[in-house]
């Protein structure tokens, strides 16, 4: 029972930090961010484990840390309100062809990083061909363009 409890208690806290540090794209991850992950992988594993390394409490351990993720996406279904806390909200990096500055500070993303999935959505070379740019929840940015004759202007 104490690995269950361990392994609750660990994944709620990963959750609270990982939403909390702020979010970037996992496309965008840096090797400091990689090897971070490493070091946090291998300390949960530890606070995790304990002093049992049994087969028997890793196997217990993973299905608690599904039935965790499993539980919390339906209690995001049903509680909306719950969703938006844990998950977040998407943000406007770029809208109606302003850029957000303060919004692009607070997400630590960059016009670059907003450029590269331009490119990679439409074949965007400029930002000036960019309507809007929105950081997801899932972290993905979606770009959408700015119609022809509207960009023809500039």
């Amino acid at each position: 029972m104490e690995s269950v409890v361990r392994g609750m208690a660990i994944y709620l806290v990963l959750l609270v930090i990982i939403r909390v540090s702020g979010r970037r794209t996992m496309d965008e991850a840096t090797p400091f961010d990689f090897v971070l992950l490493l070091i946090v992988a291998e300390t949960t594993q530890q606070a995790l484990l304990g002093d049992d390394f049994s087969i028997t409490n890793a196997v217990v351990l993973i299905v608690t840390l599904f039935l965790m993720d499993i539980a919390l996406s339906y209690l995001t279904g049903w509680f909306p309100l719950f969703g938006k806390v844990l998950q977040g909200r998407p943000t406007f990096l770029i809208h109606d062809c302003t850029i957000d500055q303060r919004a692009l500070r607070k997400t630590r993303m960059s016009l670059d990083d907003i450029m590269v999935a331009a490119r990679a959505q439409h074949g965007i070379e400029f930002v000036e061909q960019i309507k809007h740019a929105v950081l997801e929840t899932d972290s993905g940015i979606t770009v959408i363009p700015r119609p022809q004759q509207e960009g023809a202007a500039n």
